[in-house]
């Protein structure tokens, strides 16, 4: 909204100081700083309600050092995490930029999900809360919106090199010269499903190329490979932060390192020069995430100061679900998506730890007749946690490993 009103102040009236608020990083920049304000203003107010209110979360005994003196610990914090991403952006963001629209109806749409979910089991005293065939009706539907969006959306293009020939090295005696490919952004390759993936040549892969057997004219079916890929990442990435928010400060920590890492991605495949200089994928129009993502990153560095340990209020599935959502459908948007699984390599961890807990004791169980356990418990920080270690000192370094894959995520940019 400040965006439109300055941008109108400085067309129509020159106002000094107006023209500032043009520039993407001036605007991040006040976005983050909104956004900590904001979450540690309203976290306060929002917890002493919670706590007035009896909104504390039920903690079923799983025999974990320090498990009980979380019983009673308010819960539903994500609504401060929610408002300090959409309020900035509100603020201060181009809201006519389909990339943000979309990332708000995810936040909004994610966050309702979730939001039912602790409302049921706090108010309703429904300990399981809502139905879990529910919850992937919500993340299909969202994924299926930005599938579909991404898809046929007149705005969502990338800019692709071609290569002109200049003459260069001109002999002054013969007036010949030795002709050079120079790459320029000139061609606009419209509704192209490329999205960037390391290790191949150029970085870059065409989710249509699945589909070039079908004959000619494979490319407008492109949809049925790329819209199934988009529900199952979001569903996957948004039950994956829900799985790490197990302990005080995790899956929030988490986010934030995940965050800047994509608001570096965001910004230099949003920008022209930086997208030429690194030899990666211009995709107009996305730099204005930048701005969002600046919100989200102070949103959680801000819900910290809360929810690191001893936490004094939970984030609940009303965070969770949307911190996750917001990551898959971002890199999703900048074409990312394929480095999710090193990205976010703790939630994918987390997932994992789950999946060959349950998978092998039911196959042990089978085979056998008693079940058989990897870890000690999963998820895998509740392992940790069983061999003794104290869950700040667990959290810090399942940080540490964080910020190390989100170097490798950077460092991949110029792996081919």
């Amino acid at each position: 909204m400040f965006y439109y009103l300055f941008d109108f102040l400085h067309r129509h009236y020159d106002l000094p100081g107006t023209g500032v608020f043009r520039y993407i990083s001036f605007r991040a920049a006040l976005a983050v700083l909104t956004s900590l304000v904001i979450s540690l203003l309203f976290g306060k107010q929002l917890i002493a309600f919670l706590n007035k209110k009896q909104v504390g979360e039920t903690i079923r005994d799983l025999g974990l050092q320090g498990q009980s003196q979380k019983q009673g610990t308010p819960t539903m914090g994500g609504l401060i995490i929610i408002a300090a991403i959409v309020i900035p952006t509100l603020l201060f963001a181009k809201l006519h930029n389909i990339y943000i629209v979309l990332m708000l109806v995810s936040t909004i749409w994610l966050g309702l999900i979730g939001f039912l979910d602790d409302y049921i089991k706090v108010f309703r005293k429904n300990k399981e809360g809502l139905q879990g065939r529910f919850k992937i009706v919500g993340q299909v539907g969202i994924g299926l919106i930005v599938g579909i969006v991404l898809f046929t959306h007149p705005d969502v293009v990338v800019k692709e090199k071609i290569y002109s020939a200049v003459k260069n090295s001109l002999d002054d005696e013969t007036g010949t010269g030795t002709m050079t490919s120079v790459p320029i952004y000139s061609k606009v390759v419209e509704k192209s499903m490329k999205t960037t993936i390391p290790f191949v040549k150029n970085n870059e892969f065409d989710y249509a190329l699945l589909l070039k057997w079908t004959g000619e004219g494979y490319k407008k079916w492109a949809w049925i490979i790329f819209i199934p890929i988009v529900i199952f990442i979001v569903a996957a990435v948004s039950n994956g932060a829900n799985i790490t928010d197990g302990i005080d400060g995790l899956a929030t920590g988490s986010s934030a390192i995940i965050g800047v890492t994509l608001l570096a991605l965001a910004y230099v495949s949003g920008n022209y020069t930086f997208a030429d200089y690194l030899n990666i994928m211009y995709i107009p129009n996305s730099g204005e995430l930048v701005v969002f993502m600046s919100a989200f990153i102070g949103a959680c560095v801000g819900f910290m100061w809360y929810n690191t340990y001893p936490a004094q209020v939970f984030m609940g599935d009303t965070g969770s679900l949307a911190l996750g959502g917001i990551i898959a459908v971002f890199a999703i948007s900048i074409r990312k998506e394929l480095l999710i699984p090193v990205m976010c390599g703790v939630f994918l961890i987390e997932n994992l730890s789950v999946m060959i807990q349950v998978s092998y004791f039911k196959y042990t169980k089978k085979k056998f007749g008693e079940g058989i356990r990897v870890f000690k418990m999963s998820p895998l920080h509740h392992h940790y946690q069983k061999l003794g270690m104290h869950e700040a000192k667990i959290v810090s370094r399942f940080w540490i490993v964080g910020v190390m894959l989100a170097i490798l995520t950077i460092v991949t940019l110029k792996l081919r």
